[in-house]
Order: structure tokens, then sequence, then C-alpha cells
């Protein structure tokens, strides 16, 4: 492949030894600059994927693969049947129905409003990772069976695993009698049968779960629910079974996979990664200046030259564009030396966790990160846009000084 002219002319003018040693020096932290701005993109993009990454993972545990709720109201009809229909896919598992509804859990001398879950315990411990999560268990499986309590709820009421407590639940239907308040509602009793810790403010703040049975009698329901939880089939993507499901029960329902699920939670984490990528690409602009300056002053320093080239019959375009290359091979070098050294400092993090975060006296994690390719090519771009915004504000300087001679 032939190199122009210009192009190697600005090689030779990048390796070359300058009449002052500031120039060279300043032409070495112009590229540094560049470099650590492109690499702190990547480390801080990866941060943010890493982030994402324990969110999706940290959903496993009580977030079903594929969940249908009612497009109106709080609970629909028939969800038995609705499930069998759901269940008979091949890409399903396992499909059950769920009844979710505020109720008030008295314990001791103690309440608090609690987000009453009704579950088909046998099925929802196949859907969702509950049972490894408990942190307090008192209640033999083959007695009683009772309420599986979060360690929120558990911790503002006192409660321990193997003690009963109180669950009151308004009437939805009949009259008031102010005469009786307490007939106003439904309760029943039953003993914590365990106590679970997802590490998730949605979960662990106020979920009391117990057998559907019950939270149909205290909810007054006889075959509603207020969602289907589904399992999908090992190696079936959910995001795809949630459109199939979607399709075959219609308009009705609303069928969300495990993403869309915490959709908020999500978003979240992508504005603030591509805020900071923000702030980090006017900190990349502010390196390309010291690009600019350096070069200006190399056009400068090689002012003798720029006449002597113009005396040997290069024109004032090719004289402005050995200095538009020489801006991109700084501009270039400097930004993919950056991104090769980010990309190293992720993947050392994800391989060998050398950063720990101490959650406590006794256990640490590494530091999540983790490299994707779209990312090296987002900080890609904006080095490119920048090295040829360089490159123009240069090789324009060098046009303009080659009609001046030399001091």
């Amino acid at each position: 492949m032939k190199i122009s002219l210009p192009a190697a002319v600005a090689w030779r003018y990048l390796w070359s030894k300058k009449s002052h040693s500031a120039v060279g020096t300043i032409s070495v932290i112009s590229v540094c600059g560049m470099a650590v701005a492109a690499a702190a993109i990547i480390c801080v993009l990866s941060v943010f994927n890493g982030f994402k990454a324990v969110i999706a993972e940290r959903l496993d545990t009580l977030t079903p693969d594929v969940i249908v709720t009612p497009a109106k109201g709080k609970v629909f009809d028939d969800a038995e049947s609705l499930a069998t229909r759901i269940s008979k896919m091949t890409e399903v598992e396992i499909a059950s129905p769920t009844l979710t509804d505020n109720a008030l859990v008295i314990f001791n001398t103690s309440e608090i409003p609690v987000l009453l879950k009704g579950v088909v315990r046998p099925e929802y411990e196949r859907i969702t990772s509950v049972r490894s999560l408990l942190v307090d268990s008192a209640v033999n499986r083959s007695a009683e069976s009772g309420a599986l309590m979060s360690i929120g709820a558990a911790s503002r009421l006192a409660a321990v695993a193997g003690e009963k407590l109180l669950l009151f639940t308004p009437r939805r239907e009949g009259r008031l009698n102010p005469a009786n308040p307490a007939a106003s509602f439904l309760t029943d009793s039953m003993p914590v049968e365990a106590i679970f810790r997802t590490q998730q403010s949605d979960f662990d703040d106020n979920l009391v779960i117990v057998d559907i049975e019950t939270a149909r009698r205290l909810l007054q329901y006889d075959a509603e629910a207020s969602a289907i939880e589904v399992k999908a089939a090992p190696g079936v993507d959910p995001a795809k079974l949630a459109g199939k499901i979607s399709a075959a029960v219609g308009d009705g329902f609303i069928v969300k996979d495990r993403i869309r699920q915490q959709e908020m939670n999500f978003r979240m984490v992508s504005i603030e990664k591509w805020v900071s990528f923000l702030l980090l690409f006017f900190i990349l602009v502010i390196a390309s200046f010291n690009i600019i300056s350096s070069l200006s002053m190399l056009v400068l320093d090689k002012q003798r030259n720029l006449s002597t080239f113009m005396a040997m019959g290069l024109s004032r375009s090719e004289t402005g564009a050995i200095f538009w290359w020489e801006s991109i091979y700084v501009a270039l070098i400097g930004g993919f030396s950056g991104i090769v050294l980010g990309s190293g400092l992720v993947l050392l993090q994800q391989h060998s966790g050398l950063i720990k975060i101490y959650s406590d006296a006794f256990e640490s994690t590494p530091y999540p990160v983790a490299l994707e390719g779209g990312d090296i090519m987002v900080t890609l771009v904006p080095i490119v846009v920048i090295a040829l915004a360089a490159a123009w504000v240069t090789s324009a300087f060098a046009r303009n000084r080659s009609h001046d001679r030399p001091a």
C-alpha cells in the first residue's frame, strides 16, 4: 500500500527530535491525556455494565422468568385454567397463579402494613429460588405450613421463625358496622415458617408469602389471581417466551420478561451510564485542546521546513496535509492506547477481582465490571471525531503559516 508524501513526512515528524524539548514534552502529555480520558471512559462504562449484570443476577431469586398480569384491574378470573393453558406450551416448564394485595400484620405489640402474596408453594419454589434465601427457619415442612417473611418486615416486628403472627385484611364485601369495627376485617394466625433475604429492597422491605388458599380466604377471592408466574424451559429465551405467551393470551393481559419487570432499575443504570459517558466525553474534548496547542507549536518549530517544502514545489494544501496527518496520528495513538489500557484494566478486574467491595467485616465481593464490544465502539467514535476536528484546525494553521518566512 502506497503512503502519500504528507503522511510519510508526518510520521517522521511524530518520532523525530524537536528543536525545542518543550514541544516534544507537550506532545507526549497530549497523547497521555487522550489515553487517560479514553481509558477512563472504558472503565466507567464497564463498571455500569457490571452493576447491570449484578442486578440481573439478583433478579433470579424471586423474579420469575415471565409474569402475566391483567391489563385492567388487580385480579382476573379462572386463574388455574390460564396457568394450565400456559403450562402446556413446550417452552414453559411451569406456570403458577399468585395473588397479591395489602394486609396488616400484628406481632406481639407491633403492627406494620405488608404486601401479602399468596402462592402455590411447591410450584412457586420451583419458579423462584426462595428456599435458597432463608436466613432463619424453625417450622418443619411436614408440620403446619406458615408464612415466609422478608427480613425487613421481620426486623420491624422483631419477629423470629416459629412464633405466630396475626394477619388482618379489610373486607371487600359486606357493610361496615361502626359499632363493631373489628368485624370489618378478616383475620388469620399462622407461624413464621422462615425469614428470607434477597438483598433487594423491593422484596426485603415488607413482603409476606403465604399459601394461595390462605390469601384468597383473607382477601375474599375464589379462583382469582393477580398474576401468573412462569418459569421458562431450559435453554428458552424469556424475552421470546414472553412474546409467544402475549400472543396466546391476547390483549387482556400484560406479559413481561424478567428485564421488563425491573425496567425502572435497568433504565436508571442506563441513564447514569450515558450521563457519565457524556461527562467523560467533555474531558476528552478538553484533552483534544492539548493536541491542537502542541501541534500548533510543532508548526512553529518546523517553520523553516515549511518554506523548504514550498520551495520544493509542495502546495499549501499538501503542506497543511502534513500536519493534518500529524494530528490524526497523535489523537489516534492516544485514543487507541487508552482503549487498550482501559480494556486491559477491566479484563484484569473481571478475571482476578483485585478491587473488592467490603459489605461487612467478614464478606467481600469483587467490584463488578463487564467489558462489552459496543462500549469500545462508542468510545472510538468521539476519538475519531476529535482527531478529525483537531486535524482540520492544525492543518488550517499550517497553511496560513506556510506564507511566512522563518525567523
